[in-house]
């Protein structure tokens, strides 16, 4: 058996329906289903996007996630017909925030969609986290003061692209850079332009593509305090921010007076 025939029959017996029903209603012999139902045969894909259609649910959701453990009302639903793990709670009825670790954050990529990744991570209840899905990220680099290696930040899912808001930050789940944590700007086609905090690195252009999640900043979590020198530290990396503007100015200036 496998997790879409158990998937198809659990969703039968809710909706009450003989394996012949079904199979009318898809268009297909009952001979035919019943070797869907048992495992012995798997679907192409036109026949999966109709069972995916007939039961409302999703083609990912039922062919890697086991419905009897997951239901579906539990489930917040996503766009492009994606679905988030349930939003779990607490004895208390607070959300359970999952906290990605800085040192797994790179497997990230490859178990955000898988519930046995995404229950291994630990948890955390913040009382006034309610309403959503939460999870914490690891904050890395200097990018975006005053958050730095050590901090997490907790954000909530974005359920859609249309919800970005310019110049609020939010965390960015992508193909090529990972976990990264900037401030939205502006959409640019099928592009989004994001900047980080610190004015020494320049803004830059993330496709739609390569981005697997979106998450809304809700808070941090600072694990570690601020040490006199480090604003030091902050105050030359200031300074060497205005002297990279000056100079791009500068040149910027030569440049229309060569022309």
């Amino acid at each position: 058996m496998s997790i879409f025939s158990d998937n198809i029959r659990v969703l039968r017996d809710r909706k009450n329906i003989s394996q012949q029903k079904l199979a009318d209603d898809l268009l297909i012999t009952r001979s035919r289903y019943v070797k869907y139902e048992d495992g012995t045969s798997e679907p192409p894909l036109e026949l999966l996007l109709r069972f995916s259609k007939y039961f409302n649910v999703s083609v990912d959701l039922l062919l890697s996630v086991d419905i009897r453990k997951y239901p579906l009302d539990d489930m917040l639903k996503v766009a492009e017909n994606r679905i988030l793990l349930p939003v779990t709670v607490d004895s208390k009825g607070d959300n359970k925030i999952e906290i990605v670790p800085e040192k797994a954050s790179m497997g990230y990529l490859n178990g955000y969609n898988d519930p046995g990744y995404i229950e291994s991570l630990q948890t955390l209840s913040l009382p006034f986290l309610r309403n959503g899905k939460y999870r914490a990220f690891p904050a890395k680099g200097d990018s975006m003061p005053p958050y730095k290696d050590g901090t997490y930040i907790v954000g909530k899912f974005v359920e859609d692209i249309s919800e970005l808001k310019t110049d609020k930050t939010y965390v960015f789940i992508t193909v090529n850079d990972g976990i990264i944590y900037k401030r939205f700007q502006f959409h640019e086609g099928s592009s989004i332009w994001v900047k980080s905090d610190n004015n020494f690195y320049e803004p830059y252009k993330i496709s739609l593509f390569d981005i697997y999640e979106i998450w809304e900043f809700a808070c941090s979590i600072n694990t570690e305090e601020y040490r006199p020198d480090e604003f030091e530290n902050q105050n030359v990396r200031e300074m060497f921010s205005e002297i990279k503007s000056e100079i791009k100015y500068i040149s910027e200036r030569i440049n229309i007076k060569t022309k």
